[in-house]
């Protein structure tokens, strides 16, 4: 074993979730300075990352990307250095940016992708082929061959392949999580997960032409609920149902194709009794109400044999009362953005972070001996291999909605596969 060392980390896509800068200025959600370069800004700070890179399509946005950092980040916290380079340069536009930055990489060092859907399966796959770390945001792919094809590429080339599902590490969701494992067999699960109408203004590039909402919001309660049915329960059957109207009106005149909420009905069979049987229900919306005082609305119910749970993400007893905008409801839990007594980065502790930070934890210690990247597959980690039934949902009901029938689910040797 050797001494851990500090990887150097490119961050693919400058948008809201990276910077907080989006294509018509500053966020106005609940990630007004981003997450990811945030956290790898202070994770620099606090010696645990190295030299940090930044990759988009277009060069002609870092200059505004580097005012809103300077300002909003460096301005805010003692100690904050918020430098990087950046891809492409000089202005340019080039898709294939990625491709330039990831090469100046070596092997074991690590890429962090935040980019449109239909973009993570060809950029995760180029950097693990390189021998580079992989985080990437959910959904991992849009495709269940993509996906298992990112399982044997990480294995082959040993290198650590995460999702960046945040939601395991809220304290509620993994405290629930482990009182599910003792209620008994799966019987019920349902949830609901929206944005307001205005995230059609944000993601009106995409929105419809390269992904949907059951693949951009409802990925994180499927996930969770295949992490809480991990050893109890299958799914095997997706049956999808889609809401259209406002995404394609004025004044978001999103594509033709665009759906406006989206219902996916799963059946899932105990892996242990032959008699138990069980159903989920996941729903997303990004043409929720622009002023209801919360920018995800997100709660969901599990019941089962010996119990049921309930959990609303949304609303945690603390909500605030402006003149100007009315309550709102607010969620430290995931980013605290408000800096601490000497004047530093205090969100360390919110699962946003958390789950970036542990990815870098994994990468350290694999490059460093300690691990394999195989370990975290047994500790309910969102690693690549142990994500997949979330994206062979996903794909299903995407299927099912386009060929409008029933998608099975089934295990096909050491894979799964879509019928």
């Amino acid at each position: 074993m050797s001494e851990l060392q500090n990887p150097n980390v490119l961050m693919c896509g400058t948008g809201e979730y990276t910077t907080g800068w989006t294509g018509s200025g500053a966020s106005t959600s609940d990630k007004k300075i981003g997450v990811v370069a945030l956290t790898l800004f202070d994770l620099r700070r606090l010696g645990k990352v190295a030299d940090l890179s930044m990759v988009g399509v277009s060069g002609k946005k870092f200059p505004e990307i580097r005012q809103h950092l300077e300002k909003n980040i460096a301005g805010v916290y003692k100690d904050m250095d918020v430098s990087f380079e950046e891809f492409p340069k000089s202005n340019l536009v080039d898709t294939e940016a990625y491709k330039t930055a990831i090469d100046k990489l070596s092997p074991g060092q690590a890429v962090i992708i935040f980019t449109p859907d239909s973009t993570h399966f060809p950029i995760a796959l180029y950097a693990i082929e390189r021998g580079l770390h992989v985080l990437v945001t959910k959904p991992a792919t849009q495709l269940l061959e993509h996906h298992n094809t990112l399982i044997e590429a990480a294995k082959k080339h040993h290198v650590v392949c995460w999702v960046e599902h945040h939601k395991r590490y809220d304290p509620v969701y993994s405290d629930a999580r482990a009182k599910a494992a003792a209620l008994g067999e799966f019987n019920f699960f349902n949830a609901w997960m929206s944005q307001p109408k205005s995230q059609l203004e944000t993601f009106r590039a995409w929105a419809g032409k390269d992904s949907d909402i059951s693949y951009y919001l409802s990925s994180h309660h499927i996930d969770i609920c295949c992490w809480m049915l991990d050893g109890i329960a299958v799914p095997t059957r997706v049956v999808a149902s889609a809401a259209t109207g406002i995404a394609t009106s004025e004044p978001y005149n999103c594509v033709p194709q665009t759906e406006d909420t989206i219902t996916l009905l799963v059946d899932w069979e105990s892996v242990k009794s032959k008699t138990h049987k069980g159903t989920a229900v996941y729903t997303a919306s990004w043409t929720a109400p622009l002023k209801a005082g919360i920018h995800s609305a997100q709660h969901w119910y599990y019941m089962a044999e010996k119990g049921d749970i309930t959990v609303d993400q949304a609303h945690r007893g603390y909500d605030l009362t402006y003149d100007d905008t009315g309550k709102s409801w607010v969620n430290p839990f995931y980013m605290k953005y408000s800096p601490s007594e000497s004047g530093h980065f205090d969100g360390q502790r919110g699962y946003g972070y958390i789950s970036i930070e542990k990815f870098i934890d994994a990468v350290r210690s694999v490059n460093a001996g300690r691990t394999q990247p195989s370990d975290y597959d047994k500790h309910g980690l969102p690693t690549i291999a142990n994500t997949v039934l979330t994206t062979a949902i996903l794909n299903a009901g995407r299927i099912s909605l386009d060929e409008k029938r029933p998608v099975g689910i089934k295990n096909d040797g050491d894979l799964w596969v879509l019928q």
